[in-house]
């Protein structure tokens, strides 16, 4: 079967446009019959997929297990291990739960999810629906950040009419980080909407503060997919390690479904692309991979594990050779930074001091310029209240390692003379206004410890704590701590207790070590 020429998907995503597929690869499963109507109603739904079965626990955790479906939205965790979680979760809070489907996109160049939830939204509240009945949840919640996709959610719902557990879409923040998980269920509960900084599991208390299963668009989506067809059925598209199919955002464009395996240069042939000075996989947290490597690489986990580069959020982006790809990195490194929840020193204070000292390189800062990147860069490691200072940080060195004559010739004031035409797109959303998060509740007394913990969700960079605890706490670059737990020597327990009844911001507290 000749494959269609895939349309491009504008930004706008008008309800009126088909989504594209790649049919010479084999039947589509998660946009079958898109290429016939623009959007399917409930009515379209069901003649297309037919009814959605039903699921004990055990027998949804097998089907999850069987299929190795990962979530979708960028980490890849496995999704039975997820609901198992859960489960566990639900047993100790007395059989309450919920469901969350994560459908904000705060990357620009990531429209695969609002594709689905534009033109397809019943697959996806099909499966969200499904693992609720099984868990025995409460409430189905999803989050959205486009007034698009909202309407279009909100009229799948109303289509279904009254539904048990009950049904609700919530508009949230545009933002980068609204996507991390505690931030939407923060956000769905009614709260601010951002990082909590705190390593609590969404299984153990997410929505309201429930048990919850948090994942994404398209595997809610995947998951109704494979409830229909079974593992075989499902195992019939895709690699035996890897199976079934994937959705792609090519070039922050064009969202097409392809099975696993499948080559990167072939999609991008079929896109009427090629690798150009090569390709950026995974979005804006992702990695670069060469002109060389990306005529060899493969869509899949194994085969992109050879170029250090994962699938991430689905995003694939090939720089073109009319683009320069040092000011194409500063400026995404500048978004980036604006994007920051406002609550940790390594976002409020790092990310921009890393994007300016990348600007300062590129316009001819010199040697000097490029080895103080490579210091902002170390400094936001490790040390954010969520994993936008690391991902960034990646993102930033891989384009120094895959361009690294470009940084250089610009470093030397030589540029290279060619536009910056925003093949890696960003939006204009102006900076999220710092806010002062309340003061922590008072602490018990606690038994003698052995690690000093900042919390930098917290944490306002006075600095007093590395004069109280000197030798522990050391300061970087940007004036906070270099570390959000340093062990502490017993010799120094009582100065430590002095630094946390001293911190200004109640940022600091003891702790047991492991």
């Amino acid at each position: 079967m000749t494959a269609p020429a895939p349309t491009q998907l504008l930004p706008a995503l008008a309800e009126t446009e088909p989504v594209p597929t790649l049919a010479s690869f084999g039947p589509p499963r998660l946009l079958a019959g898109l290429d016939e109507i623009p959007r399917m109603d409930r009515v379209a739904h069901l003649s297309r997929h037919g009814s959605l079965p039903q699921l004990t626990p055990q027998e949804l955790v097998a089907l999850a297990e069987d299929i190795d479906l990962r979530g979708r939205g960028g980490a890849g965790f496995p999704f039975a291990r997820k609901l198992t979680a859960v489960i566990d979760g639900m047993k100790r809070a007395d059989g309450k739960g919920a469901v969350v489907v994560n459908g904000s996109e705060g990357e620009p160049s990531c429209l695969k999810d609002t594709a689905m939830l534009l033109h397809a939204p019943h697959l996806v509240l099909d499966g969200a629906l499904l693992a609720a009945d099984a868990l025995g949840a409460q409430e189905v919640a999803l989050g959205v950040t486009r007034t698009d996709v909202l309407s279009s959610v909100q009229r799948a719902i109303d289509e279904r009419g009254p539904v048990r557990p009950t049904l609700r879409v919530t508009l949230l923040t545009e933002r980068f980080v609204t996507g991390e998980g505690s931030a939407m269920t923060n956000g769905l509960s009614g709260g601010p909407g951002l990082p909590s900084g705190r390593k609590i599991r969404s299984s153990e208390r997410g929505l309201n503060g429930v048990p919850t299963l948090l994942s994404n668009t398209e595997t809610y989506a995947q998951l109704a997919v494979a409830a229909r067809l079974g593992a075989l059925g499902y195992r019939t598209a895709g690699l035996p390690t890897e199976p079934g199919t994937l959705l792609l955002t090519v070039a922050g464009s064009r969202v097409v479904e392809v099975p696993y395996g499948v080559s990167l240069a072939r999609v991008l042939a079929l896109c009427g692309m090629d690798q150009g000075q090569g390709v950026l996989i995974g979005g804006y947290h992702g990695t670069f991979v060469s002109p060389a490597d990306a005529l060899t690489a493969n869509l899949s986990k194994e085969s992109l594990a050879e170029y250090n580069a994962v699938l991430g959020a689905g995003a694939v982006l090939p720089i073109p050779y009319d683009t320069c790809p040092a000011g194409e990195t500063v400026r995404v490194a500048q978004w980036m930074a604006a994007e920051s929840a406002g609550q940790c020193g390594p976002c409020v204070l790092g990310l921009p001091a890393l994007a300016d000292q990348l600007d300062r390189a590129v316009r001819g800062g010199g040697e000097a310029a490029l080895e103080a990147v490579q210091t902002r860069m170390r400094a936001v490691e490790k040390r954010g209240a969520c994993s936008h200072p690391d991902g960034t940080s990646r993102f930033v060195a891989s384009a120094l390692r895959s361009f690294p004559e470009e940084f250089e010739r610009h470093a030397k004031g030589f540029g290279c003379g060619r536009p910056v035409t925003g093949a890696l797109p960003v939006t204009g959303n102006p900076p999220l206004a710092v806010t002062s998060p309340a003061p922590a509740p008072a602490r018990p007394s606690a038994p003698p410890q052995e690690r000093l913990l900042i919390d930098w969700t917290l944490c306002r960079g006075h600095g007093l704590c590395a004069d109280v605890v000197p030798g522990v706490v050391k300061l970087g670059a940007d004036g906070y701590p270099q570390s959000a737990s340093m062990p502490l020597p017993a010799r120094m327990r009582r100065r430590a207790q002095l630094a946390v009844r001293r911190c200004p911001a109640l940022a600091m507290r003891v702790q047991g070590g492991n």
